[in-house]
């Protein structure tokens, strides 16, 4: 017996509501994000290899270097400055519009008021703050990994 609202398609029940097409915008921006995160995971880090190098500096200020690179590792390298200004664009803006602000309620705790974000109205600090925190907020060990130690502190607040 079929269900009120359901009907049939090759790969079996579905819903007969039209899902609310996704945003072009917001697609392509998704889209872009995670072609940056692939060519980010394919290229190979450069961070212990930055290290040997500086001390290979000639009186002209470079490095005469000669290795091998593969194609992601050059396709990486050809946009990492202008993907890494859009990111930091990005998170400045983002920081801008996701700040607390006074939610204005009573509270016994004058010293310490009730913080609401004032985008999202999220209590503070709002989800998107805390991603970004996690993600940015804290130095990472040589293997690009944040440090526990770093995760705790006034970025993160108890909240109730």
């Amino acid at each position: 017996m079929e269900k009120e609202g359901l009907g049939h398609d090759s790969r079996g029940p579905v819903s007969m509501k039209a899902d609310k097409p996704e945003d072009p915008q917001r697609q392509g921006l998704r889209e872009r994000l995670e072609t940056i995160l692939i060519r980010t995971e394919k290229a190979t880090s450069w961070h212990d290899e930055a290290g040997r190098l500086r001390g290979l500096l000639n009186h002209e200020g470079y490095v005469p270097i000669r290795t091998r690179l593969a194609s992601e590792d050059l396709d990486f390298l050809a946009g990492a400055r202008s993907d890494l200004l859009r990111f930091s664009e990005l998170g400045l803006r983002l920081l801008d519009l996701h700040q607390p602000r006074d939610a204005g309620g009573i509270t016994s705790d004058t010293a310490h008021p009730i913080l609401r974000c004032r985008s999202c109205m999220w209590r503070w600090p709002c989800p998107t703050f805390r991603a970004m925190s996690e993600s940015f907020g804290s130095p990472r060990d040589s293997n690009g990994k944040a440090t526990m130690d770093d995760m705790s502190g006034p970025a993160f607040p108890e909240s109730a």
